[in-house]
């Protein structure tokens, strides 16, 4: 059986309501998209295996300058109903059709500019080895929720008074890596697939996901106050 070959897409949307600009915002002196693509690079990926996927020209020649492809995003991909699902649909049909090797796709999203090193080499063995349709980076929830519902207070995973370390372990998708089989893409037009690998991490960046303005100043802090060992 041959190796499994990769393709590193990273999608990024021109338009973004909550946060126009969002994936050209600079985070420690360099636009946000960036930050994904060198975390590639520096993981040791080959820059012909990593892929901007946009329907904005300033960041696909922000590819081209950073020695990684691009791949133009087409207008019906680009509005607000449009999946991420679909989108790497459409590029690994791309592809098929250009005979690219393309056994599984390793999504990277601009909004978790922040990544340990390692991590992605990690994911990478873990996938191989699980030998699952895909793989997804989750953490612990260290957290206390429940609803709302007629201005009651309805607790879901506690009891009142409960201490935290008695808790249910319970997860969250952190959104840093996720690797999907080309055949899940293209036949069930999904990223995680029924029987998805948690790849369980415990970092502080899993808890940085930009979505608004605020949420730079989060990444910048971590930025400049995480150990250079713990990067």
């Amino acid at each position: 059986m041959h190796s499994l070959q990769f393709q590193i897409i990273i999608p990024a949307r021109k338009g973004s309501k909550r946060f126009p600009g969002k994936n050209k915002a600079f985070l420690d002196g360099k636009p946000l998209i960036q930050h994904s693509i060198d975390f590639a690079l520096c993981e040791g990926i080959s820059p012909s295996q990593i892929w901007v996927n946009s329907d904005d020209e300033a960041l696909l020649d922000l590819a081209e300058k950073s020695g990684v492809k691009s791949y133009a995003r087409s207008a019906r991909l680009a509005d607000d109903y449009a999946s991420t699902a679909a989108v790497l649909e459409d590029h690994v049909a791309f592809f098929q059709r250009n005979q690219i090797p393309c056994d599984a796709v390793i999504l990277l999203q601009v909004t978790n500019p922040l990544r340990p090193k390692g991590l992605l080499k990690n994911a990478i063995e873990s996938f191989k080895e699980s030998k699952r349709s895909s793989l997804c980076t989750f953490s612990r929830l260290n957290k206390k929720f429940g609803a709302i519902d007629n201005h009651l207070f309805l607790p879901r995973n506690y009891f009142p008074g409960q201490r935290m370390q008695d808790l249910e372990p319970l997860y969250f998708e952190n959104g840093l890596i996720y690797v999907s089989s080309a055949e899940l893409i293209l036949d069930q037009k999904r990223i995680i697939g029924e029987d998805v690998f948690p790849l369980v991490m415990d970092h502080i960046f899993a808890q940085v996901d930009i979505d608004e303005p605020e949420d730079l100043l989060f990444a910048k802090f971590l930025l400049e106050n995480t150990p250079h060992d713990k990067l």
